[in-house]
């Protein structure tokens, strides 16, 4: 569908366009995300006319908004909000917020809430796997449910267009401007830091290369699987 959204990226920079492009294979949306791929599968059915998920020679892949979204329904699974719960609340904020991915718009993290208890009232006499449950207080479990995922965000002209994928204080973030996509630190894919590991150097020397805090290469280690506290002295690495 075309939505305000989708026109306001036809009036953004070239660079914006990325935010629609298809970048990221589910398996790796998955870990980002910390979410089975099949549960991505899952939630991309049926969403639209179209197909909601590129199709290329090597796999599957999502755009940058759709892992935004993806990053938001794992928190929203990961608290028990059925998927098809999630579909219709974001049916619903799609036509508010006038989107095409509204979980990506900063008005969804102003807003969400209050359009959920909106939400609820108007839906409050159908199944209750229709809607996400609003508590009597009309908290949500928002605190619960989105406050820390959407900390991770970082947003320009209403979208989120930065995800600080390794948590909200952490160094190692996903931006379309950056890398191509890839998560990486200050510029530095996190599997290109990874790959010097591998490669037998120590992290002083890693983060002497990149000019990055020796911090800086352990979260990006850590981000990519590696058990940083097993290596020994910053020199010793076995694989």
């Amino acid at each position: 569908m075309r939505t305000q959204a989708t026109g306001q990226l036809n009036k953004q920079p070239p660079w914006y366009r990325r935010l629609v492009l298809p970048a990221y294979h589910v398996k790796d949306a998955a870990r980002y995300a910390r979410v089975s791929p099949q549960t991505i599968l899952n939630w991309q059915k049926k969403q639209t006319d179209q197909p909601t998920i590129s199709h290329r020679e090597d796999g599957q892949s999502l755009s940058y908004l759709q892992l935004i979204e993806v990053a938001v329904v794992a928190a929203m699974r990961e608290a028990g909000v059925s998927l098809t719960a999630i579909r219709n609340a974001k049916e619903y904020i799609a036509q508010r917020l006038k989107s095409e991915y509204p979980f990506a718009q900063y008005g969804f993290k102003t807003d969400g809430k209050q359009i959920l208890m909106k939400l609820s009232d108007f839906e409050k006499n159908e199944s209750p796997d229709k809607l996400i449950v609003v508590s009597k207080s009309g908290q949500l479990g928002w605190n619960t449910i989105l406050e820390a995922r959407l900390k991770e965000f970082e947003y320009n002209k209403g979208m989120a267009v930065r995800w600080n994928v390794g948590g909200a204080d952490s160094p190692v973030s996903i931006d379309p401007q950056v890398s191509f996509g890839a998560p990486s630190v200050k510029g530095i894919p996190t599997w290109t830091i990874k790959g010097r590991l591998d490669a037998g150097e120590s992290i002083d020397d890693i983060a002497d290369d990149f000019i990055l805090d020796p911090a800086e290469v352990r979260e990006a280690l850590r981000f990519e699987g590696i058990e940083v506290d097993k290596i020994k002295n910053n020199t010793e690495w076995s694989h």
